[in-house]
């Protein structure tokens, strides 16, 4: 990889917060016991019950994204219960037919601006319903959200309980990806808190990887009895790290304020967007920035900084998106706005 070349490509790139490099060194050659069942992981569960305000969850350690959203949709449905999402969301476009793997149907419905509407929700299930033929059809069994969306717009706290609510009426259960949900916590336009989450889902995950852990994401069943097997499932997906206490380490309270930084940086390249006249595809709160660039342009900005294609837009334009992160150095986004606005 060229060094020189500005890096924006993702929000994973870079090892892992200092701290957390600092607590690995702390606890070099200390033997613990394995599959979490050390202090480390027992303290850091208790910390995210707290945060949480739900001491009676349950709370599991997993690796990755996929693995984690593959393992809870397995271990929650029978296998003939698909899961309803938007058409942008993550299970039915990044992951390499994951769910589909374990057997469960993925079922987009049209989103907007990444998400899920309780409108459209509503209208697909009251249309089920009067389906006459349904029992020959993949039963819906869950709403799959992500907070942040694929295009880092965010779910209000008055949207997640309206589908909250329809989830419970034709007795769905709810789950919220939160793989970025650190930049969704620091989003000042944000009013979904941990708290919310644990009252209005079935289950949620909070995600590390992307947001300064080395990797690892936490699963929260708020009501820890809803499935009382889920340890050994996780186990059974080969989804179970033997060296545990390496996931438990990685989240403390830092968490809920490592994505400000990165969504200050994020606005500051919206900024140098509309001064060069590059026009945004949707303008969203948290870390990520998608917008529209010719061909000619994308070439030139290639040569000088990093940045993930997401789409075609027309004959002669596309989209693509810059990711800051927690790691994300204020003299490299000077840098990419001189770019930006020389181009």
């Amino acid at each position: 990889m060229n060094t020189d070349i500005l890096q924006f490509q993702s929000d994973y790139q870079e090892t892992c917060h200092e701290n957390i490099l600092k607590r690995l060194t702390e606890e070099y050659r200390k033997p613990y016991p394995g599959y979490g069942s050390d202090s480390i992981c027992e303290a850091a569960k208790e910390k995210i019950r707290k945060a949480c305000h739900c001491p009676g969850a349950q709370v599991e350690f997993l690796v990755g994204g996929t693995q984690t959203n593959a393992t809870v949709i397995d271990s929650f449905l029978p296998s003939y219960q698909g899961i309803l999402c938007a058409d942008s969301g993550h299970i039915a476009v990044h992951e390499a037919g994951a769910i589909e793997l374990t057997r469960h149907k993925v079922l987009p419905l049209k989103g907007r601006d990444g998400k899920l509407s309780p409108k459209a929700l509503e209208a697909f299930l009251s249309d089920f319903a009067l389906d006459e033929n349904k029992a020959h059809t993949v039963q819906p069994g869950m709403v799959y959200l992500s907070q942040p969306t694929e295009y880092g717009s965010l779910y209000s706290k008055a949207e997640l309980t309206a589908i909250s609510e329809l989830c419970k009426k034709h007795k769905l259960l709810l789950f919220v990806d939160g793989a970025r949900l650190a930049y969704a916590l620091a989003a000042p336009e944000n009013d979904l808190s941990l708290p919310d989450l644990a009252k209005l889902c079935d289950v949620f995950y909070i995600g590390g990887t992307k947001c300064g852990a080395m990797f690892g994401e936490v699963v929260v069943i708020p009501d820890a009895g809803r499935l009382p097997h889920f340890f050994t499932s996780i186990k059974q997906h080969g989804a179970l790290l033997a060296k545990g206490w390496l996931l438990g380490l990685q989240f403390d309270e830092l968490y809920l304020h490592i994505g400000e930084k990165a969504n200050a940086y994020a606005r500051e390249i919206k900024a140098a967007l509309k001064d060069a006249g590059l026009p945004l595809f949707g303008d969203y709160p948290t870390n990520q920035v998608f917008f529209v660039i010719s061909h000619e342009k994308m070439e030139q900005l290639k040569k000088q900084a990093q940045y993930a294609y997401m789409e075609r837009y027309d004959e002669n334009s596309s989209v693509i998106r810059f990711c800051t992160s927690w790691s994300t150095r204020e003299e490299d986004v000077k840098k990419c706005c001189e770019i930006i606005r020389g181009l």
